[in-house]
């Protein structure tokens, strides 16, 4: 069974000087689940968690399981290039409730393609809940190919994978290689349709923190066979996508929900403000996509 079928919203961790701000959370899962999203992540890429003390991570997971209360599946961000601490954090965001793990591709050392089966088949070994590979590049300078993604698919428990390669003719021959076997998500918001149109699950996504509704309405009228809606409103939210990724991400999504009124809070470094060209681009899409922006 699939871990979730739709849009996942890969939130922002808002910030207080002193650690996380719970209330402003809890606005953001419940803004969420009205709006239509099919499941939450807490701490991907998008919650900074590379910057969050381990507590402050275990914590996020907790609380946002509790919130969710069951409504819709939580995802736990809990991938590292530490083996042995992804396993902890692993094991941990299970005993905390987490219906699934995402688990991004070991970063700066790296590893091989035979590292990589042996990393996520150590990983799986010690968890029972299902575990979404992430496949992400562009941050990460490792790319699972096509064929160790099929190796990674003979494990129980690997339900599917987060691909943000931005290749289409890769995404094309892994879902050719794992029809059926895993499940394949769009890690890249410009092409959530383009990857449903060869048998995806849906998509983990940024621009849901601010357009939940149309997000999700992508991938169900897609399911529902209104492929031209579908397409329509993969148009729409283009413009707005390129805004949020001009400069690292979650820098203008952060940005945009602050502009917004959603108290985000701050970054934290080394992420900074945007430069004011770009904070007047992402204002001018915003506008047009028909926000009401507070600054």
């Amino acid at each position: 069974m699939s871990v979730f079928t739709g849009s996942c919203v890969a939130m922002v961790t808002p910030f207080t000087e002193n650690g996380i701000n719970f209330d402003s959370l809890a606005n953001q899962i419940e803004f969420q689940i009205r709006e239509g999203t099919d499941a939450l992540l807490a701490c991907g890429t998008t919650g900074e968690p590379s910057t969050m003390t381990k507590e402050e991570r275990y914590s996020v997971i907790g609380f946002t399981v509790e919130k969710a209360a069951k409504r819709l599946p939580v995802l736990a961000g809990t991938g590292g290039n530490n083996t042995a601490a992804v396993i902890e954090d692993s094991k941990e965001a299970e005993r905390l409730g987490a219906d699934a793990l995402l688990i991004v591709t070991p970063y700066y050392n790296r590893t091989t393609q035979k590292g990589l089966i042996q990393h996520y088949a150590a990983i799986a070994d010690t968890v029972h809940i299902p575990i979404i590979i992430y496949n992400v590049p562009s941050r990460t300078n490792l790319n699972i190919t096509p064929s160790t993604l099929k190796e990674l698919s003979k494990i129980d428990n690997i339900a599917g994978i987060k691909e943000a390669s931005g290749d289409i003719a890769q995404v094309v021959d892994m879902a050719r290689l794992c029809e059926g076997v895993i499940d394949l998500y769009s890690g890249n918001d410009d092409m959530v349709v383009p990857l449903l149109s060869v048998g995806g699950k849906g998509v983990i996504s940024v621009v849901a923190n601010i357009a939940p509704r149309d997000t999700h309405d992508m991938v169900a009228r897609f399911f529902d066979g209104d492929i031209e809606g579908a397409r329509k409103l993969q148009f729409k939210l283009y413009p707005l996508v390129k805004a949020l990724f001009m400069e690292v991400s979650p820098i203008p999504v952060k940005t945009a929900m602050n502009l917004m009124g959603m108290n985000a809070g701050k970054l934290r470094m080394p992420l900074t403000d945007m430069s004011e060209e770009n904070l007047k681009i992402l204002k001018q899409e915003m506008i047009e996509y028909g926000f009401e922006i507070q600054a």
